[in-house]
């Protein structure tokens, strides 16, 4: 039937690698991923530690950001059983990979006569022969690779909004389907760390002191940044029966809101949280979140989200929050930024599928501002049939995803 919104593949790489064997024994095990990274110089800031993958002679290529999106596509293209060629809309959030650009400026700052940066998107060589991507610093055009790459045709549209923007990705292609205009989306979002965001973070003191990420513990000292890239497919139901698809999972709501309280930090009382949160429930029929088993937390272990996010949770249902389990998988993963909303889809769904909770890692002691049950530190075996991933964002915009079990 028309409306009904249905996932029928997935690709995912994080630092833990390629594929959810990856996810069940880094996230859904608990095992943080965080080291020390080698991908820069990590000698002028506060910490070198970040969930990044392992790098080596082919990494740098090989986790290139559109490399990495094109084969997390054609993952989940082969598990949705569709072949290219096919019409589908591609939606993408993502903020463009900025490295080839840091690579040329640091080159060409060495160089006694640098050639300046041509005026439009393409490549070109940097001063010590490396070749510079402008192209792919454009968020647009990551989307016209993948599309391109994944031989796809359709309307592609990409999303900057920081933290949500892959979440508003899939969003945007639950509204497109559900009503009508079209029966198959590819969803996508990528972030891989690097310099220049890893300083900027730096810079505003957000990331963890000690290395590891605590969210919801009292002793949290804030983020790590880390690698995610993942795709997934989406199809309107009917669709999806109509050419015999297995359906993962079903997308029963959605939800964006925005409270615009502060350029960086959430309103204190998770008000555009709450108000996503209930836009998803209510469209899922359960206004009260009387079904949901699950809560896959933002949960970015600094001090103003994890106790806003509490009180929105408490908001959302108040008649029901202490007893559904929530956990921050970015305790394992890192802040994966514009990856962050479909990377957690990914995650929830699969917990949906195997019947396990990924817990909270690294949590230590209690936060009297934050007493939800936060599934901490061990997975935990649960049978819930559905499950709800928030997302909050800079300049106060707020994601919410109802996922059901089929």
């Amino acid at each position: 039937m028309i409306g009904e919104v249905t996932v029928t593949g997935f690709g995912v790489r994080t630092a833990f690698g390629t594929g959810t064997e990856a996810l069940r024994r880094g996230v859904f095990a608990g095992v943080p991923s965080f080291r020390p990274t080698t991908r820069f110089d990590t000698g002028p800031y506060r910490t070198p530690m970040a969930a990044a993958a392992p790098d080596g002679p082919d990494a740098v290529e090989d986790w290139a950001l559109r490399h990495a999106l094109a084969q997390c596509g054609a993952e989940a293209l082969d598990m949705a059983g569709l072949r290219p060629g096919r019409e589908a809309a591609v939606l993408l959030g993502v903020a463009g990979d900025h490295t080839g650009i840091t690579r040329y400026w640091r080159t060409a700052a060495d160089s006694p006569s640098p050639e300046p940066v041509p005026d439009g998107p393409g490549d070109r060589d940097g001063p010590d022969g490396t070749t510079c991507r402008n192209a792919d610093a454009v968020p647009a055009h990551l989307a016209e690779l993948l599309a391109k790459g994944l031989g796809l045709t359709g309307p592609r549209l990409t999303f900057t909004n920081a933290c949500v923007a892959s979440a508003a990705a899939i969003i945007h292609a639950c509204r497109l389907i559900s009503s009508g205009r079209i029966d198959t989306a590819v969803c996508a979002g990528g972030y891989l760390v690097e310099e220049e965001t890893f300083g900027k973070f730096d810079s505003g003191r957000a990331l963890s002191r000690d290395g590891m990420v605590r969210p919801f513990s009292a002793d949290r000292s804030g983020l790590l940044l880390g690698d995610g890239v993942a795709v997934v497919v989406l199809e309107s139901a009917e669709h999806a029966r109509r050419r015999g698809a297995r359906p993962l999972t079903t997308i029963a709501g959605w939800g964006a809101a925005t409270d615009a309280h502060h350029i960086a930090q959430p309103h204190p009382e998770g008000v555009g949280l709450a108000r996503a949160a209930r836009q998803a429930l209510r469209l899922a029929g359960d206004p009260d979140g009387a079904a949901l088993g699950y809560v896959n937390a933002h949960g970015t272990g600094t001090k103003y989200n994890d106790g806003a996010e509490t009180r929105g949770l408490r908001a959302a249902f108040p008649e029901r929050a202490e007893s559904i389990p929530v956990s921050s998988t970015k305790s394992t993963t890192g802040h994966l930024l514009e990856a962050a909303g479909v990377v957690e889809f990914v995650i929830t769904m699969l917990a949906l599928m195997d019947g396990v909770l990924p817990p909270t890692a690294g949590y230590g002691r209690p936060d009297p501002e934050c007493d939800l049950d936060y599934v901490p530190n061990q997975p935990r075996q649960a049978d819930p049939r559905r499950a709800l991933t928030i997302n909050a964002a800079f300049g106060g915009a707020n994601t919410a995803l109802v996922l059901e079990r089929p």
